[in-house]
Formats: structure tokens, sequence, C-alpha cells
């Protein structure tokens, strides 16, 4: 491999700002070694959605991986009938059905509880009093973990979101990240006991009547949260941002039409900016030879900015076909909880938000900004309504 293509960044900028650097990749060396974060980036949309699915080469299970050490083996870092297994037993709590006909009441209670405190407040960054509260307290809901506040729930997410992303190897946020998984593991071991295992629809109860054991359980319920909440807090806040920057709000109000203002901001922002794999043999791809045990990150932030899949491709554009991103990945490891983030965002959190606020807008436009590559979101989002 010693003349394979080598594409250098500068890690503090590619963390403000990655767009540059990856359309310099896609568009020169698609498929490159990175010696920052010492491994090979695949840009591209199609190499990407082909090599995910490709998981006999393109391996989830990474023993060595920062998310293995750090939270466990949950399972998406399994592959095969093992994934599958795990995969099937939480599908009760994860499908569109449920989502839809179950999770979708309680999440707009919860945003209706959260919008009264709001209401007369009429300032304030909707990061925290809204984003962050709100997706907190639905998956307090979903993993069953009713024990925990909402800023706990926050805090254990984050810290374990930059501790899988700490390629740099950073000693303080390992630690920190340590703190919160054993945070989680104390909430657990406090409320199992407690849960319903017939009627109750969270992780936890389904995990428990699917007879996984505390290790899976823990592992997995460790996964939903670092997901779960890092995720839809940021995509909330960034969809919100958008309909206001890009001045949509009365056109989505009259249309409702909030899915696409959903897939279209995370096409275009990525929420999730790259999923890592481990190379499980020798293996040949576009006159670029990977050796077993080498990393890969899937730069999904790149390939849903791919010029040759989506025109103008840096543009938000609300009309788009969003059909051919990949914000939730592909292949066997398409992101379980879609459907309860689809329906979070797009069926409550923003319709919820904007039907109540309707004079909500941004208090300046030039000072918002957003951080991450591994993981994107924006910083805060001071508003007034």
């Amino acid at each position: 491999m010693e003349d394979k293509p080598i594409h250098n960044i500068d890690i503090l900028n590619f963390k403000r700002n990655p767009y540059p650097d990856l359309k310099e990749m896609r568009t020169f060396n698609p498929i490159c070694f990175v010696p920052q974060v010492k491994a090979t980036m695949i840009c591209d949309r199609d190499s990407i959605y082909e090599c995910e699915k490709n998981t006999d080469v393109f391996s989830s299970v990474q023993p060595k991986g920062l998310m293995t050490i750090l939270m466990g083996q949950n399972m998406m870092r399994k592959d095969g009938k093992d994934h599958l297994s795990e995969r099937k037993t939480i599908f009760k709590t994860i499908s569109p059905i449920t989502s839809r006909d179950h999770w979708k009441s309680k999440f707009e209670t919860i945003a209706d509880n959260i919008i009264n405190k709001i209401r007369d407040i009429k300032s304030g960054d909707l990061l925290t009093l809204y984003a962050r509260e709100l997706s907190a307290e639905c998956l307090k809901l979903v993993t069953g973990l009713t024990n925990m506040t909402a800023t706990e729930m926050d805090r254990v997410s984050q810290g374990m979101i930059d501790g899988c992303s700490n390629y740099t190897g950073d000693s303080n946020i390992e630690e920190y990240c340590n703190n919160c998984t054993e945070s989680i593991d104390a909430h657990i071991n406090d409320i199992v006991g407690k849960v319903d295992r017939n009627s109750d629809f969270s992780l936890i109860s389904t995990m428990l009547t699917g007879n996984l054991s505390a290790d899976q359980i823990s592992a997995n319920i460790k996964l939903a949260i670092s997901g779960g909440q890092n995720e839809p807090r940021d995509a909330i806040a960034g969809c919100i941002w958008a309909a206001l920057n890009f001045e949509l709000k009365e056109h989505l109000l009259e249309k409702k039409n909030w899915d696409q203002l959903f897939n279209e901001y995370c096409r275009w922002m990525s929420p999730i900016g790259m999923s890592p794999r481990e190379i499980a043999k020798d293996f040949s791809y576009k006159n670029f030879f990977f050796k077993k045990g080498d990393r890969v990150f899937l730069m999904f932030s790149s390939a849903n900015r791919d010029e040759k899949v989506f025109a103008n491709a840096d543009k938000f554009d609300l009309e788009r076909d969003c059909s051919k991103s990949i914000h939730f990945g592909a292949g066997p490891h398409y992101c379980a909880g879609a459907s309860i983030a689809s329906t979070m965002i797009s069926l409550v959190a923003l319709p919820k938000l904007f039907s109540a606020l309707p004079k909500l807008r941004l208090l300046d436009k030039e000072k918002y900004d957003f951080d991450g590559w591994a993981f994107r979101g924006i910083t805060s989002l001071e508003c007034a309504w």
C-alpha cells in the first residue's frame, strides 16, 4: 500500500468545516488514506453504498475499535446472524408500526409540555430549551431509563459520542466517556427489576423478554443513547435553523412537508458524518488495495454531497429528491432507529413547534456555527418567538 493515495487534513479545520477537504478527495482521490486519523476514507456515494453492504470485507466487528472498547460490543459492532438476532429482538420497540401507533402520541405529549414551558419566555437557545429536552425525554421512554434525568441523558450521550470519535487519543475524553458509561450501567441496574416485560415497549423490556444477556443489554442501551440523543437533538435544532435561515417557514406551514425538510437537512448536513469499518481480509477495490485489519471510514457526509448524484449538492433545496441520500446508512446496518427518529422529528418536533410559535425567528443569521466531522451539529440556536 506504499503507493496508495494520501490526503492530509488539518484536524481542527476539518472539524469546523469538513466539506472542502471532502470535495477535494471526491474529485481527485475518492478512496485515500488520511494519516491524521490513521484511516482510509471512502468518499464517493456509490462506493460507500456498495462497500457498506459487503460485510465479508468491510466488517463492523471491530474488537479494537473505540466504540467496542468504550461501550461494549453492541449490535452495531456485529455482522451476520449475531447482528440480525439482536436486531430482531428489539424490532417490537423500533418498528414503523410501533413508532406510529405507540410512540407518536407519547412524543406529542412531551413536545406539548416543553412548548408550554417555553412559550412565555419569548427568546432563548432552542438547542437546549427544545431540541435537547425533547429528544432526551423521548429517549427515556424508548430505552426504558425513566429514572434518568434529561440533562444526564444528554450528558452521557455526548460523552460517548466524543469518546467514540476520539481518534486523536485524548485521555481526558476517554476518562469522561468511561464516567458516562458507568452512569448508564448504574441506571440500568437500578431499573431493570422494575420493568414490565409484557406490556412495556421499551428497549430494556424487549431485550429482557428476548433473553439477551446483561452485557448485551448494557451495550445496546449505550448504543441507543449514543445515537438516539445526540443525533435527533442536532437534527431537530438543525432543521429549525434551516427552516428559518432559508425562509421556508410559511411554505412548510402550508405544505406540511416536514419530512422533506428533515431528509434534505440530513443529506445536506449529515448529523452522522461517517461510519467506521475494519477490513476483514485482503481486498482490492477500484485499484485500491485494502489490507486485513485496515481501518476504513465510510464518509456519509461526503456521499450526500456527491456531485455525480446530487445536482448543486452544496445547496439546501427543499424540492430535492433525497431518495439516494444515505444519511441513515445502507444495507444490513441501516439505522435501526430511523422510524423512531423520523416520527419524533418530522411528525412531532417540527410541526408542533412551528404551529405553536408562529412568530419564531432567528435572532441573528450571522451568529450560528456548526461543528464536527464524525458527528456534526449546530452549536447553539438563539431564537425569539
